[in-house]
This record gives C-alpha cells, structure tokens and sequence, in this order.
C-alpha cells in the first residue's frame, strides 16, 4: 500500500497499521512543520486501537492539525524511493488520494519515484524510503 494504492509484491508492509509508507511519512511532514511529536508518538504501535488501521485515518488527523493551528498546507514534495513496484502507473491516483485526504488541489502535491539501483535493502526490494517536504503557511497572514 503506497498513498492508498494497494500493489501487488511479494513482500508486504511492516507495520502496526496498513504500513502505508507514503502517508506515514506524509503525516510525519506535516506534525514535524508543526513542531509536534511524530506519527509513532502520536499513534504508538503498543496502544491495539491503530492495529490494522487504514492510514489515511492519520492523515485526517494530520490535516486537522494542520487547520488547529490556522495553517494551510501550501504543498507537498512525495519521493518514494524503491526498485518495485513501478509507480508511474499508479501516480496520478497517488497524488490525487494524498490531495482529496488533505483537501488540497493535485497540482500542490507532487510525487516522484527514484530507485537505489539495486544497492541496499531499498534496492534489494526488501524496503520502501519515503522522503516529504511540506510547506505549509499561516492561513490569513
């Protein structure tokens, strides 16, 4: 699962949640511009409420911060760095899911895929790394 987009591999996500990687570290963006704590303090993987939970339900969370604290996210920069599964089939429906749970428009959310060519866990296909910028602005200033 990356930003909502279920794909099919051989080896699934680690996680306590769906292991959505691209919305974790879009929440972890997002909470870290806002100087609060990060997803694994504030949805902890020893608390079984966030066992199994849809990702996007962070995201939610993250984008009521975000609005909690008079900001607006200005936009998003998603680098997902993997050998497989190949994400430009898939990205306009990544951009458009990590823009409809932020209720930002497509075109302030940018997503790129990079490979490690074949080097480390990430180029072994053993992992997924997910890099996000997040500009955000305060809302009427």
């Amino acid at each position: 699962m990356l930003a909502g987009v279920r794909f099919d591999h051989p080896v699934g996500p680690v996680g306590h949640s769906d292991g959505d990687a691209v919305y974790h570290a879009v929440v972890d963006a997002l909470l870290g511009a806002l100087g609060l704590p990060d997803i694994g303090q504030a949805f902890p993987d020893t608390d079984p409420t966030w066992n199994g939970q849809d990702s996007a339900y962070f995201m939610e969370r993250a984008r009521e911060a975000v609005s909690a604290r008079e900001y607006a996210v200005v936009n998003l920069d998603i680098t997902v760095i993997c050998e497989r599964p190949k994400l430009s089939p898939s990205k306009a429906e990544m951009i458009a899911n990590v823009a409809r749970l932020l209720a930002l428009e497509t075109n302030r959310v940018n997503l790129k895929g990079k490979t490690h060519e074949k080097v480390d866990a990430v180029g072994e296909g053993r992992a997924v790394e997910v890099h996000v910028v997040a500009l955000l602005a305060r809302r009427g200033g």
